[in-house]
């Protein structure tokens, strides 16, 4: 997971660029790009980090289906593909009514009907036709289109309660996960989105969690955890993360951290691969005093999640 960090603006490409390109040379199979509401346009940060590299997956790690029409993500959408070689994942989401109502001032009622609705859309917009023409409760479009995908253009879902996990599973190629531990991928995402795709004639869909990973040593765990809480649990205030972490084992932001020496963090990802994850997006935590410390953290972690995920493959 790469993508929008704090800093100056006038580096953010070329650091977004640079660390495209490591992770390339890392040998990873895809970069994921969170969508920051404060922050960088996700979809042209995988436009720049396409320019760097030749080979490594591009995904957002959510475009919120809210902020634009479904045809103008669309367009935007191909464009970037375009751009990156035909290496766009199109990660999409229903956000939160923090962001969506309380930020942006935008209704958010009944966001899995209109995510839905969305969906047909875009998929149409998305498949090469000619002209987008469909009918639905939302939305009546029928906008001619000459811009079609370079490539098959994989779309996935954010997607956490019952009813956007079948409608991931039934309109799009999986999921992306936050705050979703390994028993609540087993025993709740993988059985109702898989369902949901067989119902629908669909691929077995892809199943996407984002954990934050620190290497450390073992006295200094409780620490990662207390920093994980600490910059990154402001989103637990979600319901739709509330209701996701009952079907699972841990409480909070730092019991998903997945912290600890290398053969803890591949253990952790033994237990996420055994639960049916079929890819994981690893949010870098370092942990220090001072930027020097924090800097020389996330490299050791980068290169001990490289090594570790080379025994996945």
């Amino acid at each position: 997971m790469s993508g929008p960090e704090r800093g100056d603006a006038a580096y953010k490409a070329e650091r977004m660029a640079d660390d495209a390109r490591w992770a390339e040379e890392a040998g990873f199979d895809t970069v994921w790009v969170p969508q920051v509401p404060t922050d960088f346009d996700a979809l042209t940060a995988v436009s720049l980090m396409g320019q760097a590299t030749s080979r490594v997956e591009l995904g957002t790690a959510v475009v919120p289906v809210h902020t634009q029409h479904p045809v103008a993500l669309a367009r935007q959408a191909m464009s970037a593909h375009a751009a990156a070689g035909g290496r766009l994942a199109l990660g999409v989401g229903a956000s939160h009514h923090w962001i969506v109502r309380d930020m942006l001032g935008i209704p958010y009622e009944k966001p899995a009907a209109y995510t839905r609705a969305y969906l047909e859309v875009l998929n149409a917009a998305v498949s090469g036709a000619p002209s987008v023409d469909v009918e639905n409760d939302v939305f009546r479009v029928h906008n001619p289109l000459t811009l079609a995908p370079v490539s098959p253009l994989p779309v996935l879902l954010a997607a956490l309660g019952p009813v956007m996990l079948r409608i991931a599973g039934a309109l799009t190629d999986g999921t992306v996960l936050w705050m979703a531990d390994e028993r609540a991928v087993a025993d709740h995402v993988v059985p109702i989105i898989t369902e949901a795709a067989q119902e629908a004639g669909r691929p077995a869909p892809r199943v996407v969690a984002g954990v934050p990973v620190c290497l450390c040593t073992p006295h200094e765990v409780d620490s990662a955890r207390e920093r994980a809480n600490r910059i990154l649990g402001e989103a637990e205030v979600s319901p739709n993360y509330q209701r996701l972490l009952q079907h699972g084992d841990v409480r909070d932001v730092g019991d998903l951290c997945v912290a600890g020496d290398e053969a803890a963090i591949r253990a952790r990802f033994k237990r996420y691969a055994d639960a049916g994850t079929t890819d994981l997006s690893v949010r870098l935590l370092p942990l220090g005093s001072g930027r020097e410390e924090l800097v020389a953290s996330k490299l050791r972690t980068r290169d001990a999640v490289a090594a570790i995920a080379a025994d996945f493959r």
